[in-house]
């Protein structure tokens, strides 16, 4: 049996071991292929991913808080982590721990076109938002990025591009990208961001990268308001297709994925 797991502080709510499940009984797989959460604190984090390879361990994915310690543990890093500066996908082979990112296509295949030009919003600093950020700066996106704590924000900017923001006008942007928990539990997500519901307009393009209720309150906001919507689920399923290829070799079934995902 070939093992996978995907490793955060708490773990509990997430839905890769449902989606990756359901992918390895759609191509056959589920008799040589398995896949769990391990729920691990940040001081504990090396200690766990060393040992994963003498269980049985082939890869794991990488959630928060870890994804910036991830590229750390690695022997080798693709250059699209290195890039980032963050890894949500480990491999374990003969050549040790190899570190790769595939958050940022995932975001971009998500939102099914090109954000060339668009004037964005980021929300968020953490390992998630570093993808974000390099993704869209990367395909021509004009990127601004709020923080809680606005030193994360700059420094961040000063490492990747883009522009920090502490009071954004949320109705002047093309592009919306929540990379932040907000809204993760039951929470009011407005209580924490820059965002008001009546902030979304027609024409923009809101993506919530939580995914704990379905539509979130932020998703729902934005579609009252007739902006178009990108659930965090398909944000999810796009990238967790392109770490199942890094360890399977083999094209993901996004319709399989997306319908366990969903659930």
């Amino acid at each position: 049996m070939k093992r996978l797991a995907v490793l955060g502080h708490p773990v509990g709510h997430s839905r890769s071991p449902v989606m990756h499940e359901a992918a390895f009984e759609a191509l056959g797989l589920a008799g040589d292929w398995s896949y769990e959460a391990i729920d691990v604190p940040p001081d504990g984090l090396e200690e766990l991913v060393r040992g994963l390879p003498g269980r049985g361990f082939v890869g794991a994915n990488v959630t928060v808080p870890h994804k910036g310690a991830a590229l750390t543990l690695a022997d080798t890093l693709s250059e699209t982590a290195r890039e980032i500066g963050a890894a949500n996908t480990l491999s374990f082979g003969e050549d040790g721990v190899a570190a790769d990112n595939t958050d940022a296509d995932g975001l971009l295949e998500s939102l099914g076109r090109t954000p060339d030009g668009a004037r964005t919003l980021l929300l968020g600093a953490g390992g998630a938002a570093r993808a974000a950020l390099w993704g869209l700066l990367r395909e021509g996106a004009q990127v601004e990025v709020w923080n809680r704590t606005p030193l994360r924000s700059e420094n961040l900017c000063l490492e990747l591009g883009g522009k920090p923001v502490e009071e954004p006008d949320a109705s002047t942007y093309d592009l919306i990208v929540n990379s932040t928990a907000a809204g993760l539990g039951d929470e009011d997500p407005f209580v924490s961001l820059p965002l008001e519901p009546g902030d979304f307009r027609d024409g923009q393009v809101i993506v919530d990268m939580v995914y704990g209720q379905r539509p979130s309150p932020l998703l729902a906001a934005a579609r009252n308001a007739g902006a178009e919507t990108v659930d965090g689920t398909e944000v999810l399923v796009r990238q967790g297709a392109r770490s199942f290829r890094i360890w399977t070799g083999l094209d993901a079934p996004l319709d399989a994925m997306r319908a366990a995902a969903a659930n």
